[in-house]
């Protein structure tokens, strides 16, 4: 029997190194998604939209589309997201002492 390892799962849930750069800037806000390309230094639109797609179907935020000419969209935080900032601040610590 294989014993499931949280650190993998716990990547899974993440998915790659943009997902770090665009929770980090959630946990400030809701954020447009320009306004996360903007921020996020060496993103790609589409880098940027896979994140999103794939931090919004493991429910880690939420995509709120607002009925306006053009239409915005919106992501912000889920509980699951907020949840994730203790180890975010944790990773910072670390970096700050040892990067």
């Amino acid at each position: 029997m294989e014993i499931p390892c949280l650190i993998e799962k716990t990547l899974d849930i993440i998915g790659n190194k943009w997902s770090f750069l665009v929770l980090r800037e959630l946990f400030e806000g809701t954020k447009r998604f320009n306004e996360l390309r903007r921020s996020i230094k060496g993103i790609s639109p589409n880098s940027l939209t896979t994140t999103l797609k794939h931090l919004e179907k493991k429910g880690i935020i939420v995509r709120t589309a607002i009925p306006t000419v053009p239409i915005t969209v919106e992501y912000s935080l889920t509980e699951k997201g907020k949840s994730f900032h203790s180890v975010l601040k944790e990773m910072k610590k670390w970096a700050a002492e040892w990067a």
